[in-house]
């Protein structure tokens, strides 16, 4: 096995909705003592709206150039020295760009999980845009 050391100290957590990222992340954070962001969170913060808003008013291309931009802000704070443990939204490392971000500023490590499970968390869960086509979800996931 190869190890490559990174330059900079970044947990990014990756995978598809509801496989744990921010309950992974919180619990992570603690246990190690650095800040956890939750991207998600973020975005909503800085956009003082819920993420379905953003989607349904402007799609998801907008969406996703917020989430490249927060998430870039993120990658910046550790570069200067801000350990943290990031949990990305589930379709974020789908994006080159923002893989590209991460890949050389930290360890990524992929939360996977059985769509059963994808399901029984969800729930009844509508607040995120991509789950509202419950038929569409193992395609997504595929």
């Amino acid at each position: 096995m190869t190890l490559k050391l990174k330059r900079t100290p970044g947990l990014y957590l990756v995978g598809f909705m509801a496989s744990g990222k921010t309950t992974v992340g919180r619990a992570l954070a603690v246990r190690i003592g650095w800040p956890f962001v939750d991207i998600d969170t973020e975005i909503e913060t800085r956009e003082r709206r819920p993420i379905a808003q953003i989607f349904s008013t402007e799609g998801e291309p907008r969406f996703r150039q917020v989430e490249t931009e927060v998430l870039r802000s993120q990658v910046s704070r550790i570069k200067a020295g801000c350990p943290s443990v990031i949990a990305l939204g589930g379709g974020a490392f789908v994006q080159p760009a923002n893989r590209e971000l991460i890949e050389n500023n930290g360890i990524t490590v992929w939360l996977d999980c059985p769509i059963e499970t994808v399901r029984r968390r969800l729930g009844g869960d509508s607040t995120r845009p991509l789950a509202a086509n419950r038929n569409g979800l193992d395609k997504l996931f595929d």
